[in-house]
C-alpha cells in the first residue's frame, strides 16, 4: 500500500489540504494528517480545526511515498521553518521520491532550489518565488518527482495528479469520474 504525509502548519488553506487527503484516501492510499508543531489539531487559515494523525516527531518519513505540502498563509510559512521537514523534503527529491506542494507552498521547493530547469506552477502573484523553474500556468504540474499546483479551485486536479503518481492515470481518472470531476 502507498503511503502519503500531508504536514499541517497553523494557517494552513483548509481546502487544499483536505480536499487531498480525501481523495488519496477514496483512492486506497494510506494518508496520515501531520501536524509540524506536534499539536493534536491544527487550525487552518479560515478557523477550521483539523485532528491529526500524528506530530511530525512522531513518523519516520522513510515509510511514505510522498511529502505532501498544502498552502495558505501563515502556514506555508510555518511549513518552510520546519526544519525537519524541509531536511527530509531534500531527502526525498535527491532519491527521487515524490514531493508535492499547492498554492504558495511551491515557494518552498523554489527556495530550497529543487525547481531548477523544471516546469512548476505556484499561487497567481508569486511566481517570483519559483527560483530557477519554467514558470507554467496549468492546473497543475509534474515535472520528474515534484508535482505543483496553483491553488483552491485547483486542488482537486493536484489530488488526481498524486493518485496518478503514486498508483496509476486509469484509478485517478476512475476516481474523477466517480467524484462528477470535469478533467
Amino acid at each position: 500500500m502507498k503511503k502519503a504525509a500531508i504536514f499541517f502548519g497553523t494557517g494552513y488553506e483548509e481546502i487544499e489540504a483536505l480536499t487531498v487527503v480525501d481523495l488519496l484516501r477514496r483512492a486506497g492510499i494510506e494518508t496520515v494528517c501531520v501536524a509540524v508543531d506536534n499539536a493534536g489539531s491544527v487550525t487552518g487559515s479560515h478557523e477550521i480545526s483539523v485532528a491529526m494523525d500524528a506530530g511530525i516527531d512522531d513518523i519516520e518519513f522513510e515509510n511514505f511515498d510522498i511529502l505532501v505540502c498544502p498552502g495558505g498563509m501563515p502556514g506555508t510559512k510555518k511549513l518552510e521553518a520546519c526544519k525537519k521537514l524541509t531536511d527530509n523534503i531534500r531527502k526525498f527529491y535527491d532519491g527521487g521520491k515524490l514531493i508535492a506542494a499547492i498554492c504558495a507552498a511551491p515557494s518552498i521547493f523554489g527556495h530550497m532550489g529543487l525547481l531548477e530547469g523544471k516546469r512548476a506552477c505556484i499561487y497567481p502573484g508569486m511566481e517570483a518565488e519559483l527560483k530557477g523553474a519554467e514558470v507554467c500556468y496549468d492546473k497543475v504540474v509534474k515535472a520528474d518527482n515534484v508535482i505543483t499546483s496553483r491553488g483552491m479551485g485547483t486542488a482537486i486536479a493536484f489530488g488526481l495528479e498524486i493518485i496518478a503518481a503514486l498508483l496509476n492515470r486509469e484509478t485517478a481518472d476512475d476516481l474523477g469520474e466517480k467524484i462528477v470531476y470535469d478533467i
